[in-house]
């Protein structure tokens, strides 16, 4: 990471010795590269500069917020509260913005479902998100779709920070020190509780600030035409959901103790047993069944209920509601014929790297040398790795090289997975070079 000390800005107190409620009035230029400003505690903020807004939940007020921000300047902050630990779905629960002579608004999209009438009216913005990745999908099923964006997340990675979330961010950068003891509260709950809505309304208060600080410090760096090329990356297929899975019930936690085809089926019957009532509830799924009891179960082979409920993970009143449909999901998979029993996926790509060695020891030597060169690439211009080049991406390249190793095939291959031309510039000709086979 950055062998710089970062930026600091630091909160200015007022003649009576209190901190200033306005942050963006209170927050400096930047100092100079390079330079330590500041070396006291940051400032705890606690409340918007406006006071904190109650949610938008009807049309006439979504009208008036629609005119606030068509008329507003500037960037647009947006953050989404979702309810993943609770919820099914991956659907906002509040959708909270910022705007120069807008002001903070949030907005209650359980009423207002369709906000396309204020993605008209900030389209030419810039939006401003932190790890907008997170929250794209969700704005889009609501009409929001940036065309341009500024992700801070990303740019403060480009720039060689170690620590990247907001908090962190905004007290390092900024000088004011953020709250986020309810970023895992249950956001589809209603009326959301004042002190929520004071953290929600804070996380679009100083975006703009801190993007402003990130921008030039990625200026300073020479990676302001990196960040551009990766923020419109995002527009171009953040909002896509995420990709389906063929076999999700694969990813359940603990699956590695399952031995044997019918116990894997015996995990699958209960894993879309327990996603069809998640589905129908809109419940986080593991809130109706943890994975952990799907395990037991399914190295146990419970007949009866007594035994099931015995198992840990079954103890809850609401799994004992249903264990009959566990233990008849468990029958399913007790009744199944061997030829519909689950088989070894079919492996997408290439293997783990560690069986490389003994497949194809050449292979294993290729990707060796691609990786050096990704990471001394990524030390020396003081990014994490993964940002310069995604290590998928450089597995399958060194797996199946192109058949004539030139720095245009190898930039044709990369771009075909994926890579952008910042990245091909910084890491061309040294990985086309590593793909060749070393000298005697």
């Amino acid at each position: 990471m950055t062998d710089e000390p970062p930026l600091r800005r630091r909160a200015a107190e007022s003649r009576t010795g209190e901190v200033s409620p306005h942050p963006s009035s209170a927050v400096p230029e930047p100092a100079d590269a390079g330079t330590e400003t500041d070396t006291g505690a940051a400032v705890p903020l606690t409340a918007p500069r406006e006071g904190t807004p109650a949610p938008v939940a009807t049309p006439t007020e979504l009208d008036e917020v629609v005119a606030r921000f068509a008329a507003g300047t500037g960037p647009v902050a947006l953050d989404a509260e979702r309810a993943s630990g609770y919820r099914y779905s991956q659907r906002a629960y509040l959708v909270q913005l910022r705007r120069a002579g807008a002001g903070t608004v949030l907005v209650d999209p359980l009423p207002l479902p369709d906000l396309s009438a204020l993605d008209a009216a900030i389209a030419e913005a810039e939006w401003v998100l932190h790890a907008a990745s997170q929250d794209l999908a969700c704005l889009a099923e609501l009409g929001l779709r940036p065309r341009r964006l500024f992700d801070t997340e990303l740019a403060a990675r480009l720039a060689g920070f170690e620590r990247v979330g907001l908090a962190a961010l905004t007290e390092q950068l900024l000088g004011f020190s953020l709250e986020k003891h309810h970023s895992a509260a249950d956001w589809s709950s209603r009326p959301l509780p004042e002190s929520w809505l004071t953290y929600a309304a804070l996380d679009v208060e100083l975006l703009v600030e801190l993007r402003d600080v990130l921008d030039e410090e990625l200026d300073r760096q020479g990676k302001s035409g990196w960040a551009a090329e990766e923020f419109a990356a995002l527009v171009r297929g953040g909002a896509r959901p995420p990709r389906v899975r063929a076999e999700p019930w694969r990813r359940t936690s603990g699956i590695h103790r399952v031995r044997g085809a019918r116990a894997q089926a015996r995990v699958r019957s209960l894993w879309y047993a327990r996603d069809q009532i998640a589905s129908r509830r809109d419940a986080a799924p593991g809130r109706v069944l943890p994975d952990s009891a799907i395990v037991a179960a399914a190295e146990l082979d419970p007949k009866d209920e007594k035994t099931l409920l015995t198992l840990p993970g079954f103890g809850g009143r609401s799994v004992r509601r249903l264990a009959r449909t566990w233990l008849a999901a468990l029958d399913d998979a007790r009744q199944l014929p061997d030829d519909a029993l689950p088989v070894s996926p079919a492996v997408e790509g290439p293997p783990p790297p560690h069986r490389w060695a003994e497949r194809d020891p050449v292979a294993a030597g290729r990707l060796a040398r691609c990786r050096e060169v990704v990471v001394g690439t990524a030390a020396a211009h003081r990014l994490p790795a993964e940002n310069l080049i995604t290590p998928d991406s450089i597995r399958r390249l060194a797996w199946q090289p192109p058949e004539e190793i030139t720095d245009a095939t190898v930039a044709e291959a990369l771009r075909t997975l994926g890579a952008r031309e910042w990245q091909l510039g910084l890491l061309l000709p040294a990985l086309a070079e590593a793909l060749h086979a070393p000298a005697p």
